[in-house]
């Protein structure tokens, strides 16, 4: 008798810590619940302000847009009728002429940095890009 009535309370006690301590919520249950609560937090007031906001700087950027464009279509129009004028071509003295090599027949000096070049097959007077120079620089000389 004295066991039943000592597991009785036994299992009263483990009720009743189990009905005092909190269970974890889930962590969509909790984000659930934070956007209802902002949600109700924000007024309807608030709301339209937000949007005439958004709406505003729309507006702004729409303008901006179409002003960049008309900037962009003026540019190509003054491009294009530059590009209709006839280029003028660079005088061929602007170019230096490249130093022979002494003793070397078809190697030359580059006049930009003194790097030996073999310019063989290449007649007298051509122009030759140095080829120990990027194309984007674009360093040209003359065939001596």
């Amino acid at each position: 008798m004295n066991l039943r009535i000592f597991t009785g309370l036994a299992a009263a006690a483990c009720i009743l810590s189990a009905s005092c301590t909190p269970w974890p919520e889930r962590p969509a249950q909790t984000a659930q619940k934070k956007a209802e609560e902002q949600k109700k937090s924000i007024t309807s007031k608030e709301q339209q302000k937000i949007q005439e906001q958004r709406d505003s700087m729309k507006k702004k950027a729409e303008t901006e847009k179409t002003k960049v464009e008309d900037r962009v279509k003026e540019k190509t129009d003054t491009v294009k009728t530059e590009t209709t004028a006839p280029k003028q071509e660079t005088k061929p003295s602007t170019y230096p002429y490249a130093n022979k090599v002494p003793g070397k027949d078809g190697f030359v000096f580059s006049p930009y940095n003194n790097k030996v070049i073999d310019v063989r097959d290449i007649p007298t007077g051509q122009l030759v890009q140095d080829p120990t120079y990027p194309a984007a620089e674009k360093k040209y000389f003359r065939v001596p």
